[in-house]
């Protein structure tokens, strides 16, 4: 099949992109501009911003299948006031993702695998509150309210995820293995009140998959591996970076995880058992392998 990645230049949309070009499909990535991952740039290129380009000009035809995995989030919010989270949200969540997904209807693409978060379904009372929920949410239900049979979509609404390309910078990542190594000077150590489900990017990239061969329309799955309090999370990071610590449990707001990302709350304990791990056919039990993974990557650049 030829696949649209759209926001296939970041982790999980260029781990998808990998993945279905693995499994012989013929890829192409959307993203504002190319990537510098040696094996993402082996890829067909098509510079597109889904919010400010008319991609109802033709540049959608030609594909079967779409994967999405461009909504934006606190990180890409202006810090410099030009604009409200509430317009800002609006703007390229709520109006910009269905805009982008009915040309992509009418350019004749068949099945959609759309990347949202899970927040709207594990904490629907965010959805009053939280721009930023509320916003995924209204862009989760546009989009899976066009399915029919000529336009299959199924969302994949995602945990916290893990993962790693090679080339790729993860500030987040790394800021967590120089915590972990007890690497970052006056900051203090320990572990949120909590926790919440983790996916790495690998089991996601075969949840795309499976969406996109035999999902079903319509369908938002809650998908997910391991449910974690921050204490064994960061105590994993910890063990794995060989600097293994009993971590004490505080309330206060986490240096790595502050009040501004946590949607869900500060101490909240998000767990549920994910769906679609047989239907869509994706692997688990891949969290602490994967933190091994990215802490050797990082020792491995030293």
């Amino acid at each position: 099949m030829r696949v649209l990645v759209v926001g296939g230049t970041g982790l999980i949309g260029g781990h998808a992109a990998l993945h279905l070009a693995q499994a012989g499909h013929e890829v192409t990535i959307m993203a504002r501009s190319p990537s510098k991952v040696p094996a993402l740039a082996e890829l067909p290129f098509i510079a597109t911003h889904y919010v400010e380009d008319d991609v109802a000009d033709g540049r959608l035809e030609g594909f079967d299948w779409l994967v999405f995995a461009a909504g934006v989030d606190i990180r890409q919010v202006p810090q410099d006031g030009s604009v409200t989270e509430e317009d800002f949200y609006t703007r390229y969540n709520t109006e910009g993702i269905p805009r982008f997904f009915a040309a992509a209807k009418a350019a004749g693409i068949k099945r959609v695998a759309y990347i949202g978060t899970f927040y709207p379904q594990v904490a629907p009372e965010k959805v009053a509150t939280s721009p930023y929920v509320r916003s995924r949410k209204l862009a989760d239900d546009a989009i899976r309210a066009m399915s029919d049979d000529s336009f299959a979509v199924c969302s994949l609404n995602a945990p916290f995820v893990l993962g790693h390309l090679p080339g790729l910078e993860i500030p987040h990542l790394y800021y967590n293995y120089l915590y972990a190594k007890g690497l970052m000077e006056g900051v203090p150590v320990f572990a949120p009140e909590g926790g919440t489900n983790h996916i790495t990017s690998a089991s996601l990239a075969e949840a795309v998959q499976g969406a996109l061969e035999h999902g079903e329309p319509g369908c938002a799955y809650l998908v997910g591996d391991e449910n974690l309090t921050w204490k064994a999370y960061f105590e994993m990071w910890c063990e794995e970076a060989g600097n293994p610590q009993d971590l004490e449990v505080r309330s206060d707001e986490h240096p790595l995880m502050p009040d501004m990302i946590m949607f869900a709350g500060r101490n909240a304990t998000v767990s549920y058992a994910p769906e679609g791990v047989k239907e869509l056919g994706y692997g688990t039990g891949r969290i602490r392998a994967e933190i091994a993974a990215i802490v050797a990557s990082f020792e491995a650049a030293k």
